[in-house]
Parts: C-alpha cells; sequence; structure tokens
C-alpha cells in the first residue's frame, strides 16, 4: 500500500464514526428493547413499603392491568414524573399503579409519598435491586405494563408525561381493554 493510500484510512475510519454518530442521534433513547416483552411477569415476593411484615408478590398482580413503576427518592426524573403519576392514577381507576422503590431508604421513600402524594396501590422495596435485575432496569424510571394474564406489555424508560402517556400509554390501554 502507498503512503499516499495510508493517509485516507484514519479519514474513512472518521466518517464512519461520524455516520454512527449522526444514526445514534436520530434513535430515541426511551424506545429500549426488552426481553421481557410479551413475556410473564416474573415471579417475586418482596416486603410491601407501608406494611409491617407485609409482602408483595407477582401473583397479585394478575386479573387486571397494571402499571409497574421503578422509582427512587434520589431519581431526580422521579421527582419530575411524580405529580403526573398521582394525577394519572387519580383519572384512570381501572389500572393498578405499583410502585417499586429501587435501591433507596425506605424512610425516605414513605417520606416522599405521604409529602407528594401516593399514586400507588402497591407499593415494594427493592432495596438490593434484585428485582430490578430481574426486570431489566437499568435505571429509574422505568415502567412496565402489565395486561390481565400477567404479561408485559411494553417497557418505557424514562419519565411519563402527559405527552407520553396520551401518544404511548393511551393506545396500549385501548388495546389492552
Amino acid at each position: 500500500m502507498s503512503n499516499r493510500a495510508k493517509l485516507f484510512i484514519p479519514a474513512v475510519f472518521f466518517v464512519a464514526m461520524l455516520g454512527l454518530l449522526f444514526y445514534g442521534l436520530g434513535q430515541n433513547p426511551n424506545l429500549v428493547p426488552s426481553a421481557l416483552v410479551n413475556r410473564p411477569l416474573p415471579e417475586f415476593s418482596l416486603p410491601a413499603l407501608f406494611e409491617t411484615n407485609g409482602v408483595v408478590g407477582s401473583e397479585q398482580l394478575k386479573g387486571g392491568i397494571y402499571l409497574v413503576n421503578f422509582w427512587a427518592t434520589w431519581c431526580a426524573p422521579c421527582h419530575v414524573e411524580h405529580p403526573y403519576l398521582v394525577e394519572i392514577s387519580e383519572r384512570e381507576t381501572d389500572i393498578t399503579f405499583v410502585g417499586v422503590n429501587y435501591k433507596d431508604d425506605v424512610d425516605d421513600a414513605r417520606e416522599f409519598l405521604g409529602e407528594r402524594g401516593n399514586p400507588f396501590k402497591l407499593s415494594l422495596v427493592d432495596a438490593n435491586g434484585s428485582l430490578g435485575i430481574d426486570f431489566g432496569v437499568a435505571g429509574a424510571p422505568e415502567t412496565f405494563l402489565v395486561d390481565q394474564s400477567g404479561t408485559i406489555r411494553y417497557k418505557h424508560v424514562g419519565v411519563i408525561d402527559n405527552r407520553v402517556w396520551d401518544e404511548v400509554f393511551v393506545p396500549l390501554l385501548a388495546e389492552l381493554r
């Protein structure tokens, strides 16, 4: 190979990397594929956030539509998302909102929900993140839509706001209902 041809190798590499960068920038970071979509809910049994010695298990999440939301007090986007979840839970009475307090301090979580409202009918404590691992959670907030049979139908990564609710969840819920 001539010396001139060798000069073009870094340029070709740079152009290829630039193309990959622009391709990645055009993708929606909230559309994260999940191996669990269209599969049964992972089996679990975790302590309830508000009940002494109470336990919530996966068998309780069948026979209705469930929104399973992984959240934490240390998570800034969860603070942004929380008022929308409270609002949505008040108007969508046929959906059971399940909160999974993810790798958090239990007392902080109870105080947070006590002060800002509690959209969750069921609240679990995932102190060590084991349920998060089973669900494939990379970070909070992440939300899973579960149908009447206990099958995960959708995974959303990031904040749920009114726009996301109307554009993504409302059509999915119409199909499930």
